[in-house]
């Protein structure tokens, strides 16, 4: 089964399944091959993409992540600017209690 998360020469890739129109924005963890994540805004005019990149960069803790894969999918490929893999693992992947994983 291949990673979801893995080093690039540009940082690290993450591979989602995005749901939108959830009750509420939560990264929900592994979700087969993605990262499952769920974002409260509408597919229209590319409102999840803007909340999908929102929660994550709440979630690792950085700035300037971009989609560089799956624009107009739910199946998405985000780039986060970092070369530590572990740390974004254990923050999309690993359970952790209460909503939105931050």
């Amino acid at each position: 089964m291949p990673d979801p998360i893995r080093r690039t020469a540009e940082g690290i890739e993450v591979d989602l399944l995005v749901v939108p129109n959830a009750s509420r924005p939560e990264v929900v963890g592994l979700h087969g091959e993605r990262v499952k994540v769920r974002v409260s805004s509408p597919p229209e005019r590319l409102k999840a993409n803007a909340a999908v990149l929102e929660l994550l960069e709440d979630v690792v803790g950085l700035k300037r992540l971009s989609i560089v894969r799956g624009r107009t999918t739910r199946f998405k490929t985000v780039l986060v600017p970092t070369t530590d893999v572990e740390m974004v693992r254990s923050l999309l992947v690993e359970p952790r209690k209460g909503g939105k994983r931050c």
